[in-house]
């Protein structure tokens, strides 16, 4: 005979105003709720996630002696947690809790109002039996390391380290390329105050090379991660320098005798540099570096070094560091212009990018400020600027690159202070200025300025017998086809993302349809991904301006510090468990758990507690049934599923 005692269950249903009562017969589903055997008390709200709400929960626990509680509300991403803790401050533990959607299951999605009653009814039904066989956890806990990885040493990583060391946590930055800075380090001004990038990105950047809680790994990559929130062990190979930063005094004499010249990147091409070379004059760490793939190995840099900082055998090397938390913020680069072959970018010179026009405005870039030709150095007097350029097409990329639209007419506006009497036309589909006082930026060039903004887009660019570029649109407002002969054409390229998808699988991170990282929620956590402990922001998330990014950045410092404040970490007790007994050891479920939380331990499947997301992979591949998640077994879904469909628990 089963001497178990039935669970006295206790519902709580909310009105959410008339999101749920304007479609749902509340008092008929506190009529039909209390006839369902082991509920002893209902009781419904107007606001059941008010203070008052809230205080009805706690008291009924206490006084009718509840041991398991189910409310129905609205969707538990949005107030699981609320309740969850309402019932741990009863007295009760929050597994023996559960929250069902009646308002976007339900209300929301249906007009008859006696169907949407019925639903609710059924909804809760379920509800009941599910938790009539929920089993109170304890929650796992685990040691905390105290110290942040942050890949990416843009303005993004920049910002998010700064924070995080400020508060005391050791930050480890990954950086690919020889310099932290990231591509505002190429801008000339930013939008909208025109403020000079470099003033505002480079003492940031001494302020990290400084700081005692930040180490920096520059020209290197996150190769492998292992572990779990609170605990990754991360392995980051070093690829070589070459050249000492401890050592190097920068006195450029390597500099002078490299016999090698190359195509300047940080330039976008506009210039060139030698094989040994520092990025720019700003750059941390302030070192020269060797490029090691158009290096000769003449050895002359080694000879002229007064400090002996220059190492040509230098190999790679791994190292280890030990991180409690990771930030992803791996930036962007520009959509490949020579795709666009209809825009004649790689085929004429004086089409150029974005980036490049930065770095031509620049009074440190190739040319000191001066708008020229770079064909062939003459001054440009009509410039053509062709927004959305790879973005909101179905053919390239079909989002939109959001800053776009801003830097076009920064750019429009800067040129046309420095050729007053030149003539700029911008290209555009529509115009995006979605932020504080970018509105009024753009109304100022057209109208200060007198940009000719054209609304349509460009079908083709080609040059003319005389050199110059002939740019063929139509004017969609007025439907006339538009011909301009232009000196210099700028295009307007798209964002995309750069984060590995090797490197996205050894994070368990998600990314969506065009590679940027998915977060878990975009309202309610937008900075944080499906594993724990794995944060993003910077436009590895999406496409974003400065300010965005830094806000972003900023976000996920907060949330580090929130989990990396705490003695301990706390983890959800919800995960598989093993029947070693019906164990066969046939290693399915560690084969394919995309957590790598299951090993092999004497021939049986074994789940370590930290790693187990609870996603049920290996419940659903198991070919024994040995393996169970806690308060999802199969009994208490069946069961669930026949008192939604029956009406009865």
């Amino acid at each position: 005979m089963d001497t178990e005692k039935s669970p006295r269950i206790g519902v709580f249903i909310c009105h959410c105003g008339r999101n749920i009562a304007g479609t749902v017969d509340i008092e008929k589903v506190v009529e039909e709720v209390s006839k369902i055997p082991g509920v002893v008390y209902v009781k419904d709200y107007v606001y059941m996630c008010s203070d008052v709400g809230q205080k009805l929960i706690a008291d009924a626990i206490r006084e009718q002696g509840l041991d398991a509680v189910v409310v129905a509300a609205c969707t538990p991403s949005l107030h699981y947690e609320t309740f969850a803790r309402v019932v741990e401050s009863a007295g009760l533990n929050r597994y023996k809790y559960e929250l069902v959607s009646i308002r976007e299951h339900c209300s929301w999605v249906h007009l008859n109002r006696e169907e949407a009653t019925w639903k609710a009814v059924r909804i809760i039904y379920g509800a009941v039996a599910k938790v009539s066989g929920n089993k109170a956890y304890d929650p796992i806990k685990a040691s905390v390391v105290r110290r942040c990885l942050i890949i990416g040493g843009g303005i993004a990583g920049i910002t998010a380290a700064l924070d995080l060391a400020n508060a005391g946590v050791e930050v480890v930055i990954v950086e690919k390329s020889p310099t932290i800075g990231g591509k505002m380090a190429l801008l000339s001004e930013t939008f909208p105050t025109l403020d000079c990038a470099q003033c505002i990105l480079t003492p940031k950047m001494a302020e990290v090379a400084r700081h005692p809680h930040i180490k920096i790994y520059t020209l290197a990559e996150v190769v492998d991660i292992e572990g779990y929130v609170g605990n990754f062990k991360v392995k980051i190979l070093k690829h070589p320098r070459k050249v000492d930063p401890s050592l190097c005094r920068l006195c450029g004499f390597c500099e002078r005798v490299c016999p090698v010249e190359v195509l300047n990147e940080f330039d976008r091409g506009l210039s060139t540099r030698k094989a040994v070379y520092i990025p720019f004059p700003q750059a941390i760490p302030a070192s020269y570096v060797v490029d090691v793939e158009n290096c000769t190995r003449c050895g002359r840099c080694v000879k002229v070094c007064p400090t002996n900082a220059i190492n040509l055998d230098e190999r790679e090397e791994v190292v280890e560091e030990d991180v409690g938390a990771v930030i992803i913020a791996t930036g962007y680069e520009l959509y490949p212009g020579e795709k666009l072959r209809e825009y004649g970018y790689g085929l004429y010179k004086d089409v150029i990018d974005s980036l490049q026009f930065e770095r031509m405005l620049s009074a440190s870039g190739p040319t000191r400020g001066e708008i020229v030709r770079p064909s062939n150095g003459e001054p440009v007097k009509t410039i053509v600027f062709i927004q959305c350029a790879g973005s909101r097409d179905d053919n390239h990329l079909k989002y939109c690159s959001k800053i776009c639209c801003m830097y076009t007419a920064k750019h429009a506006m800067l040129f046309k202070e420095r050729v007053p009497d030149g003539e700029a036309y911008v290209f555009y589909i529509d115009i995006r200025a979605a932020g504080k006082g970018y509105e009024e930026f753009i109304k100022r060039v057209q109208e200060e300025f007198m940009v000719n903004y054209i609304r349509g887009r460009v079908s083709r660019v080609y040059q003319d017998v005389d050199g110059k570029l002939v740019v063929s649109g139509v004017d969609t407002l007025s439907g006339k086809k538009i011909t301009v002969k232009a000196d210099l054409v700028v295009l307007a390229l798209g964002m995309v993302p750069v984060l590995d998808p090797k490197l996205a699988s050894k994070l368990n991170t998600p990314l969506d349809e065009y590679g940027f990282v998915q977060e878990v929620h975009p309202k309610l956590r937008p900075v944080e991904v499906a594993s724990s402990g794995i944060f993003v922001c910077g436009v590895a998330h999406s496409p974003k301006d400065i300010s965005e990014t830094v806000t972003q950045a900023s976000a996920t410092a907060a949330k580090v510090l929130e989990l990396l404040g705490k003695e301990y970490i706390v983890r959800e007790p919800l995960i598989a468990e093993v029947d070693e007994d019906r164990c066969n050891g046939c290693r399915i479920c560690a084969s394919i758990c995309p957590y790598g939380a299951i090993e092999m331990v004497e021939g049986k499947a074994r789940v370590n507690e930290l790693l187990c997301e609870g996603c049920g992979v290996c419940e659903a591949s198991c070919p024994v049934d040995a393996i169970r998640l806690r308060n999802y077994t199969e009994n208490q879904l069946l069961n669930t599923v026949r008192a939604v469909l029956r009406g009865v628990v």
